[in-house]
This record gives structure tokens, C-alpha cells and sequence, in this order.
């Protein structure tokens, strides 16, 4: 029987090998390692989108010729400026005529002759039958005439009741009148269009001259000084943890004008959770940001992608990480 010797050469290298491995190993050990950073956990809703709050189509509520159009494409505007005024003519006459109509209300609701009048009847009359009733007692009156001057006694009361009723309703229609007069004025301030709040005019839909109706877009706003960001939320994952008030961390990318890309950081709270689920039981959540304006323009655009990462009280560790 043959023995095989080992390959001396081959054992040595071998054994070279380990012994580097053990070093390197040892080295390694003895340095320290190196400091873990801390890394904010939270959970990151999906498919976030900045979103307008406001935008709308601002209608003409009454119909006539548009005589003013004091708005343009691109222009910024203030809550409660005119952008337009439908012709008030006729409107104007109306309000004259009810301020008169309401003028000679207000006097025949202040008339209080008649009133005094029968009071002072009433006084008169009451006296008389006072008097009759005694010469009846002595038979110096016949006594037709003493039930006469009673029965006119109690006719004075009477027309006290109609005088205070007259009163009353002359102040009811005095009243009527006012409201009419309101009704007048509510008209013309309805043919002036005005912006509901600051605004940017997206777009010019009338033109100056044209007849509208009620309902008729004259321009489409959009409020830019204030968006949201819109995103989803996996209800199965993160049940119960996503509320309303939950603080969130917003990342927008967006462009600088020279061609670079500029992130902005955005802490906000969510202001509405969705208790309706979709298709992938996800349901809709967002928060909503100031924008930021440089010149003439607006740095945050609706249609922007975005990151939204919702911050909860504790930290889960089926989180994602930012």
C-alpha cells in the first residue's frame, strides 16, 4: 500500500492565508465603531400631489350687458375687489323708488294724530256720559239720552283700539318697506363681481360688453398664498395611526429659475383624513402649506410631487424611513 504526502507548499500557503484573515480580523475588532446616526422613523403616505384649496369659476349672479371688466389673465387680486359690474341703471331707479316709498312709510308709522285724537274723545265722551248718568239719577235727563252718551263713551274706546292698530300696521308696513329698500340694494351689490378671496386670475372668460346671465363665468381663480398636499394612506398598515392634528414632514423639490432643483422642508398637521377607502384600501389624507412667493411668481405649483411623512406620537417600527 502507497501513502500520498501532502503538498508542503500547499499547506504553507494555506496557512499564510489564515493567518492574515485572523490578523485583519483582530484589527478590525480593536478599532471602534463608527457613531449611528439618528434617523427620524415615520410613514410616508403614497402618490402625494400638491392641490388647489380654491378654484373656482367666479359667476355673474344677475343678467345684463357687462359695462366694467376690471380683470386680466395673470393678475393678482385682493378678497372683495370689483372685477366686474353688469349695467345697474333700472337697478338704481328701483332703489331711489323704494327709498321714497320707505321715507313716506316712516312718516305715517311716526303719525300718532289720530291716536291722540280719540284719546282725547275717549276723555270727552266718558266725561259727558258721567254727567248724564247723574241728571238721570235725578230725572233731569231721559234716560235714551244717558244709554246714548254711554254707547259713545264705549264708541271712543273703540276708536282708540283702531287708532293703535293703525299705528301698528303703518309700522309693519314701514317695516316692508325697509326690506324692500335692502332688497333694492342687494340687487346692484349683486352686479358687482367680486373676488371671494386673494386670488390668482387663471383665466379671463368674459369680455367687456357681452350680455351674461346669471351663473355666467366671467373668470377662473385659483388661490396660490394657500395649497395642500394630497396623499394616500395604507389602512390595513397603519390603522389607527394617522388622525387629524398629527404633525408631518411636507418635501417639495422644485425648480430655482437657474436651472438648479431647490428642496424645501415643510412641518405641517393634517387637517383631513377620508373614511372612505378606495379600490387598494387606501384612504385620501392632506395638510395644507403656505406658499412662498418670489417676484411675480409662485415658488410651490399645484401639480407638484411631493413627500409627505407623518410623524406619530410613537415611533412604529413597521414605519418607513426619510
Amino acid at each position: 500500500m502507497r501513502f500520498r504526502l501532502p503538498n508542503i507548499a500547499v499547506m504553507l500557503s494555506a496557512a499564510a492565508t489564515l493567518a492574515c484573515a485572523c490578523t485583519a480580523m483582530i484589527v478590525h475588532a480593536q478599532q471602534p465603531a463608527p457613531p449611528e446616526t439618528e434617523t427620524p422613523v415615520g410613514i410616508e403616505a403614497e402618490h402625494c400631489m400638491v392641490q388647489y384649496i380654491n378654484k373656482t369659476r367666479l359667476p355673474a349672479e344677475s343678467q345684463g350687458k357687462l359695462v366694467k371688466l376690471n380683470v386680466e389673465e395673470g393678475m393678482t387680486v385682493k378678497k372683495g375687489d370689483v372685477l366686474a359690474v353688469v349695467d345697474d341703471k333700472q337697478s338704481q331707479l328701483q332703489l331711489q323708488l323704494k327709498q321714497a316709498e320707505e321715507k313716506e312709510a316712516e312718516l305715517n308709522a311716526a303719525n300718532d294724530v289720530n291716536y291722540k285724537d280719540a284719546v282725547s274723545s275717549a276723555l270727552i265722551a266718558k266725561e259727558e256720559a258721567k254727567a248724564y248718568v247723574d241728571l238721570g239719577k235725578k230725572g233731569a235727563a231721559p234716560s235714551f239720552e244717558v244709554e246714548k252718551k254711554i254707547l259713545e263713551a264705549q264708541r271712543a274706546d273703540l276708536r282708540i283700539e283702531l287708532a293703535e292698530l293703525q299705528m301698528r300696521t303703518a309700522k309693519a308696513v314701514y317695516m316692508a318697506k325697509r326690506f324692500e329698500t335692502e332688497l333694492a340694494k342687494s340687487d346692484i351689490s349683486m352686479r358687482e363681481i367680486k373676488a371671494d378671496f386673494d386670488a390668482f386670475v387663471e383665466t379671463r372668460i368674459a369680455q367687456l360688453g357681452e350680455w351674461v346671465q346669471p351663473g355666467s363665468p366671467i373668470a377662473e381663480l385659483v388661490q396660490m398664498d394657500r395649497l395642500r398636499v394630497e396623499g394616500d394612506i395604507n389602512a390595513l398598515r397603519y390603522a389607527g395611526s394617522v388622525k387629524i392634528g398629527t404633525p408631518v414632514k411636507i418635501l417639495i423639490t422644485t425648480g430655482t429659475g437657474d436651472g438648479e432643483d431647490r428642496r424645501l422642508e415643510i412641518d405641517a398637521v393634517i387637517e383631513y383624513v377620508s373614511t372612505e377607502l378606495d379600490m387598494n384600501h387606501q384612504y385620501r389624507i392632506w395638510a395644507s402649506i403656505e406658499n412662498q412667493r418670489v417676484g411675480n411668481d409662485w415658488v410651490i405649483k399645484p401639480g407638484m410631487t411631493a413627500r409627505m411623512i407623518i410623524i406619530p406620537a410613537k415611533r412604529s417600527s413597521g414605519g418607513q424611513i426619510f
